[in-house]
């Protein structure tokens, strides 16, 4: 059975049939997944939803996306939040660094283009860079002091966020770098921390021939399955709407590109998922 280890299902794209949907995941070969906060709304109803299914569980924190949006109080809130309920909260996360819509990102995009970034866009930037690493280095800070493993967002940020996982020790209780987008040399420097690396529906598209490689070079017992739902699903269901349900098509790639049967390739990722976040 498939365990997904980031999926979303507390998104409004599964308002009209939620409970439908994680219902039906069993006949499809799935046992359960990790719903995944990135800011307090979202962790709170993370936790809910675990509460509400034995086979789902929680990871709470902040997203980048969201970093400036992380109060004294909202810290505090995420404490108690761990401390009332860590029988189903597993992780923290969804954690990390995103450059690519901070202003420097727009401004530099609008510059390689021939112009000049307009105030629309820039108006929808998100966090700045500093912003970002504080938010970031108090969620790992969040982690060690509770003892739980990371759940890692990162995007045009590779070095940045290595080198404070590195500085702050954010390995040491385990984790996963989720929906990977680097080359296989990082994933490799992540392997050599003790952490998993997420892969799901982008690794079945057709030009995703970097993430193909991070499969092939990856350690079968480093890799874990997820969806990131209600997006990345994968082929032959690119651009509906995703769920745990599609697991399948993923851990069939996967087995594809490393020679192993499918049913291996399912057991040995379900293993990690459940070892990253200790359940048994």
């Amino acid at each position: 059975m498939i365990f997904d280890s980031h999926a979303h299902l507390c998104d409004a794209k599964f308002d009209e049939d939620r409970d439908a949907v994680i219902r039906g995941l069993p006949a499809k070969g799935v046992q359960g997944f990790t719903e995944v906060g990135f800011d307090l709304p979202s962790s709170k109803s993370a936790v809910t939803m675990a509460l509400k299914y034995p086979s789902i569980y929680a990871a709470v924190g902040f997203h980048p996306d969201h970093s400036d949006c992380l109060t004294a109080e909202a810290l505090d809130a995420l404490r108690r939040l761990i401390k009332e309920h860590r029988d189903v909260i597993v992780a923290v996360g969804e954690i990390g660094l995103d450059y690519h819509y901070t202003r420097d990102a727009i401004r530099r995009r609008a510059e390689n283009d021939g112009r000049e970034a307009t105030e629309e866009e820039l108006a929808g930037a998100d966090p700045e860079a500093s912003v970002q690493k504080q938010c970031f280095r108090t969620m790992l800070t969040l982690a060690a002091e509770t003892g739980l493993p990371i759940n890692v967002h990162t995007r045009d940020a590779a070095k940045d966020t290595y080198d404070m996982i590195v500085a702050e020790k954010g390995y040491r209780n385990g984790g996963i770098i989720h929906c990977f987008g680097y080359s296989k040399e990082v994933a490799a420097q992540y392997v050599k921390l003790g952490m998993c690396i997420g892969i799901g529906g982008v690794v079945t598209f057709k030009n995703s021939k970097k993430i193909k490689e991070v499969v092939r070079e990856t350690p079968i017992d480093h890799i874990v399955l997820e969806t990131d739902c209600p997006y990345m699903s994968p082929v032959p269901l690119r651009g509906t709407r995703n769920d745990p349900g599609n697991l399948p098509y993923v851990a069939q790639t996967i087995a594809e590109l490393k020679d192993m049967c499918v049913e291996e390739v399912i057991r040995i990722t379900t293993e990690n998922a459940q070892r990253v976040y200790r359940i048994k």
